[in-house]
């Protein structure tokens, strides 16, 4: 039998019968509902034309629906186009010409987007949905042939350094992922997942791999403090995903209050790292929860992880990496002639694992120059320690050259973050007469924090040339569509020197 995800779920679901497996809002469905009505979709979809390999946009907000979908086009095997509804519409019009999908699975809203794209089949949450569903014979899934060969998931990169690329992933390449995030992760039986970040993004793995388990998924439309806490408290959550600021943000909410935490065992964590004061403050009030990942969509979630063990105050520097290389993987720092380079040198962070992309679709240039003598050019800057762990400098990409001189924006960000009165700050690289480009920190902060002190500060413990020539106070740090800090929209909006 091929591994693709069709075998993974195909009898899962079922076997967990009338478990909870999604509460979203007021709605509950258990295991055995969502596999009927995925299989119900699926037989719609076959009918359609989608066949295995075939692009399917699924575009939706986190509900229960997204799951049902999600599964529905698993057991129809088609190609999983996840859309975010974060996203705009002239971008969601790409994605959706440049996949070539013929089917798209939308909510309310973003069905007038798939509909104006020219899309021929849209299945609409309410009356399109219900329609389809009730067109499909009570019985199991579609009598098809799935190979690990056929794609399984085009997913589209956020777009923050030019055109959106389609990352392309196989059957076995994706279930063997999953497989994966239960061997990093350790999911039990019993677990209690609460998501609220895009479905579409890693929040969608996340929840494949739960479903695997049994386990029982909150799934929120936004990230909410209170909703989160209640949720710990009350309905016995032991798992979250979230980036580090919405964790500073949960820490503020629950400080001063008492309340029943334990249930909590994990805080899977990704797209930065966690600050020393930061990580002292959650250790005490949740206990040892905490967890990382490093991974793109090129190689979903897990190139590394560092452990609930190394989140230690006791090692700033194990803390300020990313960890070791997970399971299946394997990691080099490479010269820019491909040659490994030894502990403790920069170079390009590169990667080999079984679940790596087959490609960036209709894009054979950039594929062949990201996936080079059989390693994943991740684009990122880093280089790995004496013990294996691999830090994280920065993206090719946002690297500043000042006056010659390659600056590393993470190092300035540790630097600037230990400051008082400092809860974000992203550095960026602005254009200057002089130097080619100008450090900058864009700072969210309190009242406490002086910039005097600050410039004090970078001066003690930075070199000249990477010191912020500028400190530039904001309510708020944007973010991209996937959560992470827009630094290509904070170098746009910073005022002239």
């Amino acid at each position: 039998m091929s591994l693709t995800l069709r075998s993974l779920f195909l009898g899962t679901l079922e076997r967990f019968g009338r478990r909870p497996a999604v509460r979203a809002g007021e709605i509950t469905a258990s295991y055995a509902e969502i596999a009927a009505t995925a299989n119900r979709l699926a037989h719609h979809l076959v009918a359609l034309g989608v066949t295995p390999g075939a692009p399917v946009a699924l575009m939706m907000s986190n509900r229960v629906e997204w799951v049902v979908a999600d599964q529905a086009i698993i057991r129809a095997g088609g190609a999983k186009v996840p859309i975010n509804d974060m996203l705009s519409t002239s971008e969601m019009a790409f994605i959706l010409q440049d996949c070539g999908a013929q089917v798209a699975v939308t909510d309310e809203v973003m069905g007038d987007v798939a509909e104006a794209a020219g899309l021929p089949h849209v299945i609409r949450i309410g009356p399109d949905w219900d329609a389809a569903i009730a067109s499909a014979p009570p019985s199991g899934p579609p009598d098809i042939t799935v190979t690990g060969a056929d794609v399984g998931l085009i997913i589209y990169t956020g777009g923050t350094t030019g055109r959106q690329k389609g990352v392309v992933h196989t059957q076995h390449g994706l279930a063997i992922n999953l497989l994966a995030h239960l061997v990093e992760i350790g999911l039990l039986d019993d677990e209690r997942l609460l998501l609220s970040t895009p479905l579409p993004h890693s929040a969608g793995f996340l929840a494949q791999a739960g479903l695997l388990k049994g386990a029982l998924h909150f799934i929120e439309r936004r990230f909410d403090t209170t909703l989160v806490l209640n949720r710990i408290e009350h309905d016995g959550v032991t798992f979250l995903f979230m980036v580090p600021t919405m964790i500073y943000r949960l820490l503020d909410a629950a400080e001063g209050r008492e309340l029943d935490l334990s249930s909590l065992r994990t805080i899977l964590y990704g797209a930065a790292p966690i600050t020393p004061e930061r990580l002292e403050q959650g250790l005490r009030r949740f206990g040892a929860v905490f967890m990382q990942l490093y991974g793109q969509s090129e190689a979903p979630n897990f190139i590394t992880r560092l452990t609930r063990e190394d989140h230690d105050p006791l090692l700033p520097e194990r803390l300020a990496s990313c960890g070791r290389p997970a399971t299946l993987v394997k990691v080099a720092v490479l010269d820019d002639r491909g040659s490994p380079l030894p502990a403790g040198q920069v170079g390009e962070i590169c990667a080999r694992a079984p679940y790596v992309m087959s490609g960036y679709r209709g894009l054979p240039d950039t594929t062949a120059n990201t996936l080079r003598d059989d390693w994943l050019h991740t684009g990122d800057i880093g280089l790995l320690d004496e013990d294996g762990y691999l830090h994280l400098l920065d993206r090719k990409n946002d690297m500043i050259i000042s006056g010659g001189m390659n600056v590393y924006t993470t190092e300035v960000e540790q630097v600037v973050s230990a400051c008082p009165g400092v809860a974000q700050v992203a550095v960026v690289g602005v254009p200057h007469p002089d130097w080619g480009e100008a450090v900058v920190a864009f700072v969210v902060s309190s009242d406490e924090f002086d910039q005097d002190a600050a410039m004090n500060r970078c001066r003690a413990e930075l070199a000249a040339y990477k010191r912020p020539k500028a400190f530039q106070r904001v309510e708020a740090l944007p973010v991209t569509s996937v959560g992470k800090v827009d630094k290509k929209r904070l170098k746009a909006g910073h005022r002239a020197w």
